[in-house]
This record gives structure tokens, sequence and C-alpha cells, in this order.
């Protein structure tokens, strides 16, 4: 058996006295897609902050393709060289074109040559349908033209692991679909993800495994058909009810 790309276990998170994170652990195999589902404020965007090392986490491990991550000698800038991240907000440059903001990293941080990095750009820019932006500022396009390119700006890099943070939940509903037409794209591509969402449908379409997080715990975990239409612990199904109730499955 394969080593899993992503290997958590036993995450513990605290902010002051409020437990955030508690006994999290789980594995994401190459080619897969964890889905992370749950009420606002259950700890979700947290736990992806603390896989890229943007908040310490106070115990547990963290390993990417089996190597501690997580210790205190660790530098996150060089781990974050592997992961890309995808934030509820945008987070594109303001001043610099679309294309800018893709080829920054890839010829900053990874030393990639100009040339290379902009013919790599305009090619995921096409596949994306958004070739004609290339030369275009973030304020002139639509937010889910921004998302998507934030996708882009992303995947270029090459990660070895996906983290998408409700990455449609500043998007008007018209907007949403077309984001995930493209992590379904990176799914089918063999894109290894860990998702937080609202988006239950889309869970249901991408994830081979859904995990429910309530209070900072894991309480249910499972295939998507599994937690969705027959969850068994209680809060689950009243998550799962409130859910259907709001049309959002």
């Amino acid at each position: 058996m394969s080593t899993p790309v992503l290997r958590v276990e036993k995450l513990r998170k605290t902010f002051g006295s409020e437990i955030v994170l508690q006994d999290i652990s789980f594995t994401v195999p190459e080619h897969t897609a964890t889905v992370f589902i749950g009420a606002s404020g259950s700890g979700k965007s947290t736990l992806l902050r603390c896989i890229n090392l943007l908040d310490q986490i106070d115990d547990g491990v963290i390993k990417l393709d089996d190597h501690d991550i997580s210790g205190a000698d660790i530098d996150p800038d060089e781990v974050r060289k592997k992961l890309g991240m995808v934030f509820q907000s945008f987070n594109l440059f303001p001043h610099m074109t679309v294309l800018e903001n893709i080829t920054l990293a890839p010829t900053k941080v990874q030393k990639v040559k100009n040339e290379a990095a902009i013919h790599e750009a305009f090619e995921l820019l096409d596949r994306f349908g958004l070739k004609e932006k290339a030369d275009q500022y973030p304020d002139r396009l639509s937010g889910g033209q921004q998302q998507r390119v934030a996708i882009i700006r992303s995947i270029a890099r090459h990660p070895r692991l996906l983290l998408l943070d409700e990455i449609t939940s500043a998007l008007d509903p018209v907007l949403v679909n077309e984001v995930l037409s493209t992590v379904r794209d990176l799914k089918g591509e063999g894109m290894t993800m860990v998702l937080a969402t609202h988006e239950m449908g889309f869970a249901k379409q991408v994830a081979n495994e859904v995990c429910y997080l309530h209070a900072g715990r894991i309480l249910e975990w499972g295939a998507p058909t599994a937690i969705l239409e027959d969850p068994k612990h209680p809060e689950t199904r009243e998550f799962i009810k409130r859910v259907h109730e709001a049309g959002r499955l």
C-alpha cells in the first residue's frame, strides 16, 4: 500500500482557552479528494490553515509524503512550496495582471525561467477558458473568474497537495458552478486535494471521502453516499437534515 500524501495524527489546536480542533486524525491517499463538511465554526478553515502551517498546532503530527512537517525546526516557507492553498477571498495581487499573478511564484520562488512560466500560465488559462483575461487586472474580472485565476495560480506551482477553503463562499450563486467545474476538472486529472465546503452536492460529486466536523472533532467519515445519504451519528443526521431543508443537497 502506497504512503498517503497527507497524514494527520491526533492534531490539537487551541486559541487561548478555546479548543478549536481536538484529536483530528485522517489520511489522504494520492489522487483523491477529502472533503470536510460541518457548520460554520466547526474548525474546517482552521484545519486547512494548520496543514498549510499558517496556524501552529498545539499537539499532534502532520506528515506530507511521510515527512513530519509540523516540527518546531521546520521552515514553513519550504513546506509551502509543495502545497497550494486557495482561500475564501481571492487574494490576488490587485496591482498585477492575471498573467503576473500566476507567474510570480514559479519565477520568484521556484526559479522557473520566465519564458517557461509564461508558456505554462497561458496553457492553464486556455484550458480553463480565461486566456483572453491574461493582461487584465483582477478588478476587471467577475468573482468567479478571480477565483478560477486563484486556483490556476496555485496549480501553476505543481503542488503535491491542494487545499481549498470554502472557495465559493464569497461568490454570487450564479458564479459558483464555474468554479466548481474547475475543481471537478482538477479531480479528474488526479490532483490530490483537501477541501472545506458548504456545497454538499459538490462534495457528493468530487469527494472520495467526506469527513463531518462538529465542535472541532471528526464525528463521522466515509464515502460521500454514506455520510450524505445515510449518516449514523445523531449530530451528522441533524446537520444533513438542515442542509436538505436549506435546499443545499
